[in-house]
């Protein structure tokens, strides 16, 4: 009888800025979640660094610079970086790493691989990302994880509404980027109710999104 495949235990290397490493064997991504939360909240530190060495993978998270970056091994490894914006993501971004790795911290969207181009605006960033979405099924795609992350359908099940309850400052990149994604998919963008937060975006359902949202919730 053929048993199912048991990879066994994860080995992490966590890494604080103050050289005090330690070594992680994790039988899930909950269990070394929990591990680096205890090893991050114990520690005042200017980077934390989550080392997958197996799989060539490392996570840093740069609270100071409110900075989490990225890196793959490759034949000329090269780091990736996100204007993190809320202190609530950095711990996020490790459970997305312990999930699925480099590839899972996509659910974040605007990752730079020039640090200095997280100094542009939140607007330009966003459209700068937006840009970069050439085919309608991928600007779909885009949409569905941005409202995958702080989105509903309105009761009337007339509208989704993005950035729930966020207020205007909230979320900027991303805020423009979406609005450029629905300018380009010609999906129609109206008026918030009186009531809404002030960084909401509401548009008017769309059989393309419909799908896609299915996927994302």
């Amino acid at each position: 009888m053929t048993r199912p495949y048991n990879p066994g235990p994860k080995q992490f290397v966590f890494v604080a800025g103050d050289g005090n490493d330690q070594q992680v064997s994790a039988r899930d991504a909950q269990e070394a979640y929990v591990a680096f939360s205890e090893f991050f909240r114990e520690r005042d530190s200017d980077t934390y660094t989550i080392e997958d060495e197996p799989a060539g993978q490392r996570l840093v998270l740069i609270p100071g610079q409110g900075v989490i970056a990225r890196i793959e091994a490759t034949d000329r490894p090269r780091p990736e970086y996100f204007q993190a914006g809320r202190a609530n993501r950095y711990l996020p971004s490790a459970m997305l790493f312990f999930e699925n790795g480099y590839a899972g911290l996509d659910h974040f969207g605007q990752w730079f691989s020039d640090l200095a181009d997280l100094d542009a605006s939140p607007e330009t960033r966003g459209a700068t990302r937006a840009a970069t979405f050439t085919t309608e099924a991928a600007a779909v795609e885009e949409v569905a994880r941005i409202w995958a992350d702080s989105g509903y359908v309105d009761p009337s099940d007339q509208y989704y509404v993005f950035f729930d309850s966020c207020d205007a400052d909230d979320d900027r990149a991303e805020r423009a980027e979406l609005l450029k994604l629905i300018e380009f998919l010609g999906i129609e963008r109206v008026d918030a109710p009186a009531e809404a937060a002030e960084g909401e975006v509401w548009v008017r359902t769309d059989t393309r999104l419909d799908v896609e949202f299915e996927r994302w919730s």
